[in-house]
C-alpha cells in the first residue's frame, strides 16, 4: 500500500550502532549462526511470513493479540481468501461486492489505539489498523432511511450498530492488530472495532454490512438477552 494513504503514525526506526571493539573480537562474534539469522529467511513453503507484533505505541503499553478467550459460537473460523467477498447491502443505491485485497488497498487506513472490553470481564487494549466502516458504507450511497448497520460473520454471527455512531465514533473495519494481520482465531480478515461497546458488539469474520432502517434489530447475543445498544457504560441487559 502506498505510504502516503495511510493515517497513522510509524513506530521509529534507529541505526545499529556497532561497540568499539577490536575488530578480531567482532570477527569471532560474527560467527556463521549469527550470519544466517540476519538473513533473509527462506520461504520454503510460500506464504506470507508473519510480521513482528507491536506491544507499545505512543507510550501506551498493549495486550497480546494471544491475550483473549476463546468465546466465538462455533470456534474460530478460517477463511479461504481467495474465495472471500466482503458484501454491502441493504438499503444502498450502489450494493457492491470485494475481496480482501480490494478493501485495503482501496481506501484509506487508519491506526489508533482501543480496548475491548468482554461481558466475561477480561479486557485486551490494542493498536488497530483497518478502513473506515462510513468510507465502505458511503460508496454504496445508503438510504436516507437507513439507520442500522447489520454485521454478518462467516460463522453465522450478526449483530448491529447505528449508522450514526459509525459515522461520528469513526468505526474502524481492522485488518490488523498491534501491527500484524489480524489472525484467524481472532476474526480474519476484518474485525469491526466497536469502541466503547462490549465485546459482541466486535464482529469477527465480517462477511456483510447491511444497511437497515430497523434500529431495534437483534442479533444473535441480543436474541439471547443482551443488550441491543451494547453501550460499555450501561448494563449489558439493559433494553
Amino acid at each position: 500500500m502506498d505510504p502516503a494513504r495511510r493515517n497513522s503514525i510509524p513506530i521509529g526506526t534507529y541505526p545499529l550502532r556497532r561497540p568499539r571493539v577490536a575488530r578480531a573480537l567482532v570477527a569471532a562474534l560474527l560467527t556463521v549462526p549469527l550470519l544466517a539469522a540476519c538473513a533473509p529467511p527462506s520461504n520454503v513453503g510460500g506464504g506470507v511470513l508473519p510480521g513482528v507484533e507491536v506491544r507499545a505505541y505512543q507510550g501506551q503499553r498493549l495486550d497480546s493479540v494471544n491475550d483473549f478467550r476463546e468465546n466465538s459460537i462455533k470456534g474460530p473460523q478460517h477463511v479461504d481468501i481467495s474465495t472471500y467477498r466482503l458484501n454491502v447491502t441493504g438499503l444502498v443505491e450502489k450494493p457492491a461486492t470485494y475481496t480482501y485485497d480490494q478493501v485495503i488497498s482501496k481506501e484509506t487506513t487508519y491506526t489508533k489505539v482501543v480496548q475491548l472490553d468482554c461481558v466475561e470481564g477480561w479486557s485486551v487494549k490494542l493498536l488497530w489498523e483497518g478502513v473506515l466502516l462510513s468510507d465502505l458504507i458511503d460508496h454504496s450511497k445508503p438510504s436516507a432511511e437507513a439507520t442500522t448497520v447489520v454485521f454478518k460473520a462467516y460463522d453465522g454471527y450478526t449483530t448491529s450498530l447505528p449508522l450514526a455512531y459509525i459515522r461520528t465514533a469513526h468505526i474502524l473495519l481492522a485488518y490488523k492488530m498491534n501491527g500484524i494481520r489480524i489472525p484467524d482465531e481472532r476474526g480474519f480478515p476484518f474485525m469491526v472495532v466497536a469502541e466503547d461497546r462490549w465485546g459482541y458488539k466486535w464482529a469477527k469474520w465480517v462477511t456483510s454490512i447491511e444497511l437497515s432502517n430497523d434500529p431495534k434489530y437483534l442479533g444473535y447475543w441480543e436474541q439471547r438477552g443482551y443488550s441491543q445498544t451494547g453501550i460499555r457504560s450501561q448494563d449489558m441487559f439493559a433494553k
